[in-house]
């Protein structure tokens, strides 16, 4: 009795069981307001992230008088750098119809958000070539067909 108790149970979670949201899914559920306030506080977290780190190590050079900065800092910058677009300002609707555009194609859908914005953003400040490269590993590393090895 329990062996079959257990079986229904299985067989009605599987038949009501709904496949997990791609971040394209998600982001088209969203109104045009909470996209703008996804990037906002996507746009907002890199820039704190980067003022804490930099407070961080003008703490260190203080401290130590020999200390200096090593390279990976300044790449790190460069790095939460090419997450903002400083071409377009405070208008953020760029960006999320941008993002809406790069979730049209069906081979960006498993892309997570934050990296389409990071490509939208670089594609925003005119550097295409990189924008193109990053989208074109993400299309690979989020494919929905199993790499071969």
């Amino acid at each position: 009795m329990k062996h079959k108790l257990l079986l229904w149970i299985l067989a009605l979670s599987a038949l009501f069981a709904q496949p997990p949201k791609s971040p394209a899914d998600y982001w088209s559920s969203l109104s045009k307001r909470e996209k703008i306030t996804f990037v906002n506080g996507a746009y907002a977290m890199a820039s704190r992230m980067k003022t804490i780190h930099q407070e961080q190590v003008n703490y260190q050079f203080l401290h130590q008088p020999g200390w200096q900065e090593p390279y990976f800092v300044e790449r790190f910058y460069e790095i939460i750098d090419e997450h903002i677009s400083t071409e377009i300002g405070y208008n953020l609707s760029i960006i999320t119809q941008n993002i809406d555009a790069l979730y049209a194609n069906s081979d960006n859908a498993r892309i997570p958000l934050i990296e389409a914005i990071h490509i939208v953003s670089l594609a925003q400040d005119g550097n295409q070539e990189r924008a193109n490269l990053l989208l074109l590993k993400a299309q690979r590393k989020y494919s929905v067909i199993p790499k071969k090895k």
